[in-house]
């Protein structure tokens, strides 16, 4: 039995949303609706495409190009399962595995029991860019994220210290 995931769209090589060469994932589905969200196509949950998640993983293990992927959206965290599943495979090949999200680390840490798959998802990413798009806090050069409210976020270190840990190098 195949494992489907629905999707928005697929960046096959984008340099922007984080580090080295990236496979981009975009979700389709959520509720965040942001004012200037630049994916507003993304929002409905019956949209997007059903894909085959086995053979996108392959596909992206395929090509040495790829240094990690990176799932945005709409929100991954609304199907965090499937992205979760995504997400364990890549780790398991040496990929690196960053993550937008219009919720908040300590959101999804305080609902890690009570939402599928958020626990799962979490404890498989590298970087998660948290916190919703905010219009007025747009700035020029800022790195992987789209507002200035937004946090990348070193997962692992913040997991072990049970309180956020920045990636400091990505938030000048």
């Amino acid at each position: 039995m195949s494992k489907k995931i629905r999707l928005a769209g697929i960046a096959y090589e984008s340099l922007v949303n984080g580090p080295g060469m990236r496979r981009v994932f975009f979700s389709q589905g959520c509720n965040h609706n942001c004012e200037g969200c630049f994916n507003p196509d993304t929002h409905n949950f019956e949209g997007g495409t059903l894909k085959d998640m086995d053979e996108l993983i392959e596909d992206v293990l395929d090509n040495p190009m790829i240094k990690g992927v990176t799932f945005s959206g709409g929100d991954p965290f609304e199907r965090a399962e499937d992205f979760a599943y995504m997400a364990k495979k890549f780790r398991e090949n040496g990929k690196d595995v960053w993550s937008f999200t219009g919720y908040t680390f300590e959101y999804i840490m305080d609902n890690l029991d009570k939402k599928e798959g958020f626990k799962d998802l979490l404890y498989n990413l590298d970087a998660l860019v948290d916190g919703k798009f905010e219009i007025d806090n747009m700035g020029d050069g800022l790195r992987f994220r789209g507002s200035k409210n937004q946090r990348i976020i070193d997962v692992k270190k913040s997991l072990e210290a049970e309180e956020v840990v920045l990636f400091e190098e990505y938030m000048k």
